[in-house]
């Protein structure tokens, strides 16, 4: 059963789609069968990943609302081992619609559900708000990825969002654990990037990746061609930030070791 991961920040321009696109890619490239799930209406991961809005003709809003099987979603991306299942303007309904199900934090994770035994990770790209959309992702998810832009106020917003945590736990999803803070579009020529970087540490300890995406001119160029770092220009900084960030999560996860059977095929070689 695959882990679910949501990338989670109600603050926007702190690199959550940019996130979800790299790490999903990265991790595909790593040999992990990856499902990047949008479910911002913004439909940015989307069309980042080369999609044209104009064609999609179901999308996740149709698996939530409308009950149509996730495996008739899914496409194939350009990248081995991808899948993505889209977004659509359609799903800015969503937060009205579903406010008269019964148990409307829990929709998406039934849709996840039907699917997450194909794949060894689900990304989803959430909203930047924390509104019922985030939520049925946070009830869905095994853990959440905080992406926290490298400026002042940082750490702003975090508070909110680690309190609907809570309440997720409480109610939905006891199992729902915070995979890692990554600190995104970080310069190390200003000093003011190396104080936040301290700050975020010293507030938040343990919970922070090793791993830091530096600002990148390349990492900013590579959605409008429709593609991932790795694919757009897989020497530059941001798509060697993303790989680290993909194998820190495999350590995390244990999932870096070298299994039994292959041990023993390797001794008696």
């Amino acid at each position: 059963m695959g882990k679910v991961i949501s990338i989670i920040n109600q603050k926007g321009g702190v690199g959550k789609t940019t996130t979800a696109i790299n790490l999903a890619a990265s991790l595909a490239i790593l040999e992990k069968k990856t499902l990047l799930i949008d479910a911002d209406p913004q439909a940015n991961a989307t069309s980042g990943l080369g999609f044209d809005l104009h064609n999609i003709t179901t999308s996740i809003y149709q698996c939530m609302l409308d009950g149509v099987d996730p495996h008739q979603t899914v496409l194939k991306t350009a990248i081995s081992n991808l899948d993505l299942i889209p977004s659509h303007i359609d799903l800015v309904g969503a937060e009205i619609e579903l406010v008269s199900y019964p148990t409307r934090e829990q929709v998406l994770r039934r849709v996840v559900n039907k699917i997450q035994d194909d794949y060894d990770f689900i990304i989803i790209d959430c909203a930047p708000s924390l509104g019922l959309l985030t939520v049925n992702a946070m009830t869905a998810s095994d853990s959440l990825i905080i992406p926290v832009q490298c400026e002042y106020f940082a750490l702003e917003g975090i508070g909110k969002l680690l309190s609907t945590m809570k309440i997720i736990q409480d109610k939905f999803n006891e199992n729902l654990t915070i995979e890692g803070v990554l600190l995104t579009m970080y310069d190390s020529r200003l000093r003011m990037a190396k104080d936040v970087v301290e700050d975020v540490q010293k507030h938040l300890e343990k919970l922070v990746f090793d791993t830091m995406i530096y600002r990148n001119t390349k990492l900013a160029e590579a959605p409008s061609h429709g593609k991932s770092i790795l694919e757009h220009d897989a020497q530059a900084i941001g798509a060697v930030n993303y790989l680290n960030l993909a194998r820190e999560i495999l350590q995390r996860n244990d999932l870096t070791h070298i299994k039994n059977a292959d041990k023993t095929l390797s001794e008696h070689e």
